[in-house]
């Protein structure tokens, strides 16, 4: 492997540095996703059953328990204000769940970057190979050989499949990243409605 990295030319350096940086983006986000995992539908209960008894300190201690997930985060937020107008609260939940769409949003951006540079790197690769190659042949003239060409094709298929290779899994990974977000996004505007109902609900007098 490291004959091969050799053979691939000074462009093989950015390419190893670029994925080393994507894979670090896809380690800290698949560790951030696993450390937000709870059961939702089980989650959202238990808080609804525990306001509707009003044991709103029940509730904080529960959306407290799962601090690290977006829902409980943004939950625990709505519960403490749960005393401001309906209108003005739905507003603080509106901006607490894109903050927290925001948080997992953070190095996608950087992802995509390096997906794009890859193959581009690759490509450079593959026309400085040629470049090195041509130059062989032309300082030979008919005396050339298969060896002296030898280092510059090497370099250019080398580089190319090199950012093909880097590149390919960082897009699959960075498309299940945004998937996920996009699915988060959607729970939070749903069960943060039902949770606007459920505090209204709260705050009517009790019929006689």
């Amino acid at each position: 492997m490291l004959n091969l990295f050799l053979k691939g030319g000074p462009v093989m350096w950015p390419i190893a540095a670029g994925s080393v940086i994507g894979f670090t983006i896809v380690l800290v986000k698949l560790w951030a996703f696993r450390q937000m995992r709870i059961n939702v539908f089980e989650f959202v209960q238990d808080i609804f059953k525990e306001l509707k008894a009003n044991k709103t300190d029940k509730a904080l201690e529960l959306s407290n328990k799962y601090k690290h997930n977006p829902l409980a985060a943004v939950f625990k937020i709505g519960i403490e204000r749960r005393g401001l107008p309906s209108a003005r609260l739905e507003k603080i939940l509106e901006q607490a769940g894109n903050n927290q769409i925001q948080k997992l949003e953070k190095f996608t951006g950087a992802l995509v970057s390096i997906i794009g540079i890859e193959p581009l790197l690759g490509f450079l690769g593959t026309i400085t190979g040629l470049i090195r190659a041509f130059m062989s042949w032309e300082n030979a003239g008919a005396n050339i050989t298969v060896n002296a060409l030898a280092g510059g094709i090497y370099e250019a298929m080398i580089t190319t499949a090199a950012g093909l290779i880097v590149a390919i899994p960082l897009y699959l990974c960075h498309n299940y990243f945004i998937s996920r977000i996009k699915f988060i996004a959607n729970d939070l505007t749903n069960h943060c409605i039902q949770l606007l109902e459920v505090i209204a609900e709260m705050k009517e007098p009790p019929s006689k």
